[in-house]
């Protein structure tokens, strides 16, 4: 029998990397992935919540759920948009999916074909441009300042692409707690990039998954409440962040004319009811909200650790971004010398993971003197001699402004 050659079957474009089979291996002080803290999950709450759905209605399992979801959670996820992004909608204008990331994927997958241009701030989210990629399609960045989006950037972004005969299809945007940058945009700059949008003819992806994590100032509204006939914005949501990343939950709300193309894109008959069931009990019943207040003030406290820390080891090799919420700072290194590419395996050797800039870059070819921190898996007293033995990591490889001796690894 003759072997089969899958690598010659293969469709062109398809990733090969291994990196899915691998997997992430998490260090002692996880500064690379967006993880909270699991000491602070829900996990009592969301037991008694499945507890009590699956007494109501446990024996619906036996089907197939909802094309677009849990109705109840997405009755839910409209009074809470509502409630909190001033975003009028209904429940059947929302689709869940895994994640933040499969609604994205869904949206891409309708909109773009090879060759096809996303703008997007200046260094944003991998696994966006990861999808982009996957699509054939090419992501473009967009200066930006210390509140995003810069919209006379990005309105001489999109006339420049459709002058050289390759419009723009998308606009892919965190306007809060932008990651990696940190910026919140305000409500006056959401409404110039949308009306900048509006006069190109070009549709806005907004990614707002980190919108519950705010530890002070004002809350901003989204871009698509300031969307008022609901045509322009695609708007894109998750639990990840406020509960965790492994109940794979989060949703999309479309225009109309997107809705049943996103509908019918969706594979794996309907998202994960069980999850389902357990989130929207824990929210209906008060207890989500009560926990995303404790989670924001403990992730306050991590930030501000983070921030000290940062300040005594790091105040003369770098700078950093001072964001209002989420769980990222962004660093960039004063030394043009150093590569942040050749920092990661020394951090390492000391425990401490970090993701270097050039992972958030839309062309994949800048931020090499960049790194985001996560600060939402550690605690304060982690993070301190986290910082500390990534301090003593950069001293290992010369960076310029660091000089302190290695940090033991216990």
């Amino acid at each position: 029998m003759a072997p089969i050659d899958y690598a010659a079957l293969l469709r062109p474009g398809v990733p090969n990397d291994g990196g899915a089979v691998v997997g992430h291996i998490r260090q002692r002080y996880d500064f690379a992935t967006g993880h909270p803290d699991p000491v602070e999950l829900p996990l009592d709450e969301l037991v008694a919540g499945l507890q009590e759905a699956l007494g109501d209605e446990g024996r619906t399992l036996a089907w197939y759920p909802h094309p677009l979801g849990y109705p109840p959670l997405r009755d839910y996820l409209a009074s809470k948009l509502r409630r909190d992004r001033r975003i009028t909608c209904s429940a059947d204008q929302l689709i869940l999916g895994d994640g933040s990331s499969q609604p994205i994927a869904m949206v891409l997958y309708a909109l773009l074909e090879p060759g096809d241009v996303v703008l997007c701030e200046s260094f944003t989210y991998g696994g966006t441009l990861s999808a982009i990629r996957r699509m054939g399609a090419q992501a473009a960045g967009v200066e930006c300042d210390e509140v995003g989006l810069i919209p006379d950037a990005l309105d001489a972004a999109l006339r420049r692409h459709a002058e050289s005969g390759r419009a723009a299809k998308l606009v892919y945007t965190i306007p809060t707690f932008q990651n990696p940058l940190g910026t919140t945009a305000d409500e006056a700059r959401r409404g110039q990039i949308l009306e900048v949008a509006q006069r190109n003819g070009v549709p806005i992806l907004e990614d707002d998954c980190y919108v519950d994590l705010r530890y002070e100032g004002e809350v901003e509204p989204a871009i698509r409440a300031l969307d008022e006939a609901g045509e322009t914005v695609i708007y894109v949501g998750s639990f990840s962040k406020i509960i965790g990343p492994g109940m794979r939950l989060g949703y999309v709300l479309a225009p109309d004319a997107l809705l049943s193309p996103l509908a019918s894109i969706k594979t794996g008959g309907g998202v994960n009811q069980f999850a389902a069931m357990a989130v929207h009990r824990l929210a209906d019943q008060g207890t989500l909200d009560e926990h995303i207040a404790q989670s924001c003030n403990s992730q306050r406290a991590k930030r501000d650790a983070m921030w000290a820390a940062m300040e005594s080891d790091f105040a003369d090799a770098a700078t950093w971004s001072r964001p209002q919420g989420g769980i990222y700072l962004w660093v960039h290194l004063k030394d043009q010398n150093v590569d942040t590419a050749d920092l990661v395996e020394p951090a390492v050797a000391h425990e401490v993971g970090i993701t270097t800039g050039v992972n958030f870059h839309p062309e994949g070819t800048g931020g090499s003197h960049h790194f985001r921190l996560c600060f939402g898996f550690n605690t304060p007293e982690e993070i301190t001699e986290g910082v500390s033995r990534l301090a003593a990591a950069c001293a290992d490889v010369g960076v310029a402004g660091v000089a302190r001796a290695a940090a033991p690894v216990a």
